[in-house]
């Protein structure tokens, strides 16, 4: 099911069909660098798995599959998910490697950002960047973002940003 389109990527929930797509970037090691430790396949499955079941909830929580407009080729990841205190929701988003440097991120917050303020009674929206990850807090800068604070999470400092409606 589409979640939304930009101009060159459409964004919709994951399938039990989308199995190989899903392990390409979450078995990613440069993907997931800065987001959690690399999964292998089986580990793929189950959590492929439980991010369909999230979709039960009948939110906006969720991790999404995005796909090339142009090829719809799988190129990366988008989510809203809760943070731990499970009030306040994070916007999130990956791409392989060879769509880096292209402004796909930008342009997926950029549109992602006021699908969440027209479907969501929130009016914070919030993003996590591991503390070295310069070009998602860069995305996140250009796309209204503002530094929060820092914070200390299995042993790594992650940044907090947060945008108002």
């Amino acid at each position: 099911m589409l979640l939304f389109e930009t101009e060159r990527c459409i964004v919709r929930k994951l399938a039990a069909s989308d199995e190989e797509g899903f392990y390409m970037i979450n078995g990613n090691t440069d993907v997931m660098k800065h987001i959690r430790p690399a999964k292998n396949k089986e580990e793929c499955a189950i959590f492929l798995d439980q991010n369909i079941q999230i979709y039960k909830q009948g939110s906006i929580v969720g991790r999404y599959l995005v796909l090339e407009k142009s090829t719809t080729q799988v190129i990366g990841m988008f989510s809203y998910l809760l943070l731990s205190d499970e009030l306040n929701y994070h916007i999130g988003f990956a791409l392989l490697p060879s769509h880096w440097g292209k402004g796909l991120a930008l342009e997926l917050v950029q549109f992602g950002v006021p699908y969440f303020f027209t479907n969501q009674p929130s009016n914070e929206l919030y993003a996590i960047t591991n503390k070295e990850n310069a070009a998602s807090q860069k995305v996140l800068l250009n796309s209204g973002f503002k530094a929060s604070q820092n914070f200390l999470e299995k042993e790594q400092t992650l940044d907090l940003y947060i945008i108002r409606k």
